[in-house]
């Protein structure tokens, strides 16, 4: 008699593997022998460096800046793998398609860096831009791929560079999926953070069967994992994954194209400009002002959508990013909405409201902006030239998110009995319905003194 094996009635432990495309030995370049550090120099600070047990060893140190290992060699498109293990407590990073030029604040080495992190933060392979815009990728978004490293243990890193898409794995587990054409070549490097705290010293990173890949990349590049939502910044231009997801740009960064004032049937004709794919709104001395512009808005519609918006504000800058608007019949009659707080802390309006509710990302003179998806620090870009920050709003039903650079920061019910709560206590009180339409306009706000920008306007509806 036969015994009938039934499969699924069987205790078993599931293991899953993340399987990474095969690629022959003979193909892969060293950058580490294993004996010596030919083909690699020491850039910006004075932490050392040392080969043991086949590893590169670097040692924190008191009193030091950022400290790189660099190749002397320059990489563009590339795929890189190499083990690594840090000391809990310390903070490390893998430099790639980055540079160090006299011209650029006196040699500081920029560029692209795969995070390696030991805090309870968990954002290792998550990708920061050194030297220069800040956190580009962070794992609020994929908290998945912060649970892949494991501290104090070595860890395997893989980080895919290939045009203007960069991918990084922590132990075969997507962390990043980022579009970006900022830099294209530069080295590779391995950092030694700076430390403040005396006992820190001493305390090691380690690399070992560092790699690199640079031909045939595309052969051998890596599926995206669904963990890893891609993060594009490229400019007034959609990638191929966010036309499928079904993204469009709500401003073309050429024209007036789907906008007009918000209190008029056409685009103003002063006080704004549309200049290098940006909407400019001009400086000007108060609301009076005749080269104001005034708020502008959009032509459509929305009910259930998501919003980025990349703008950058100059000291002293006032504005905002309104949703659920439309000219009411109650009240003053404005345009008024929901408002995504863009305010410098130099403007006199930043010290007023409640509570800090009119702050940047705040939902104006409501709900404080707060970091509600980080646990360490702050990510917000401080005014002036070339700092842009990106707003992220959310609406699906009565649910509202905001986010400033990929940080969730206010999170509400507009329908609550909170929320209406909130609004009676509010300058929005005698405004009747104010925020319970089904549907309303965008608008980007020109306050005085203006001198705001916006770029990168592109809106998905549920």
């Amino acid at each position: 008699m036969k015994t009938k094996f039934n499969f699924f009635k069987q205790p078993f432990n599931c293991i899953v593997i993340f399987f990474m495309p095969l690629v022959a030995q003979s193909q892969w370049t060293s950058l580490f022998d294993g004996e010596n550090l030919s083909g690699w120099e020491v850039k910006n600070g004075n932490a050392k460096y040392h080969i043991e047990n086949g590893a590169i060893v670097g040692t924190s140190e008191t009193g030091t800046p950022n400290t790189f290992l660099c190749t002397q060699k320059m990489y563009s498109d590339f795929i890189l793998e190499l083990e690594v293990m840090v000391s809990p407590g310390l903070n490390s990073g893998i430099q790639f398609r980055s540079n160090s030029m006299k011209e650029y604040q006196n040699g500081r080495v920029h560029g692209y860096q795969s995070e390696l992190d030991t805090s309870n933060r968990k954002w290792s392979a998550g990708i920061y831009d050194e030297g220069r815009r800040g956190w580009l990728y962070p794992l609020t978004i994929n908290t998945k791929g912060g649970d892949a490293f494991r501290n104090g243990d070595w860890n395997k890193v893989r980080i895919e560079a290939i045009g203007n898409t960069i991918k990084t794995f922590m132990n075969g587990v997507q962390c990043a999926n980022l579009v970006d054409d900022m830099t294209s070549e530069g080295f590779i490097a391995l950092q030694v953070h700076s430390i403040r705290d005396k006992s820190q010293e001493g305390k090691t990173i380690q690399w070992k069967n560092i790699k690199i890949l640079t031909e045939n990349l595309e052969q051998y590049q890596t599926k995206n994992q669904p963990n890893a939502r891609q993060i594009s910044y490229l400019t007034n231009r959609l990638t191929p994954e966010e036309k499928r997801k079904g993204w469009r740009l709500l401003w073309d960064g050429k024209t007036s194209k789907g906008w007009k004032g918000a209190q008029s049937a056409e685009f103003p004709k002063h006080g704004i400009e549309i200049v290098d794919g940006t909407l400019h709104f001009l400086k000007h001395e108060s609301t009076k002002d005749s080269k104001k512009s005034g708020d502008i808005v959009t032509e459509e519609k929305f009910d259930n959508f998501e919003l980025e918006v990349d703008f950058m504000f100059q000291k002293g800058s006032n504005s905002g990013i309104k949703y659920f608007v439309d000219a009411l019949e109650e009240g003053d009659g404005r345009s008024i909405g929901f408002e995504y707080q863009i305010l410098d802390k130099a403007h006199p309006d930043h010290s007023k409201g409640m509570d800090g509710n009119r702050t940047i990302g705040s939902l104006y003179d409501l709900i404080t902006a707060e970091n509600l998806s980080e646990k360490n620090g702050g990510s917000i870009r401080a005014s002036g030239a070339e700092k842009w920050n990106r707003a992220r709003i959310v609406v699906n039903g009565g649910k509202v998110q905001h986010w400033i650079n990929n940080i969730k920061v206010v999170e509400y019910d507009r329908f609550s009995q909170s929320m209406k709560n909130l609004i009676k206590k509010s300058k929005y009180s005698k405004h009747k319905g104010f925020g319970m339409g089904s549907s309303g306009r965008i608008l980007l706000q020109d306050h005085s003194p203006g001198d705001v920008y916006f770029k990168n306007i592109k809106i998905r509806e549920f």
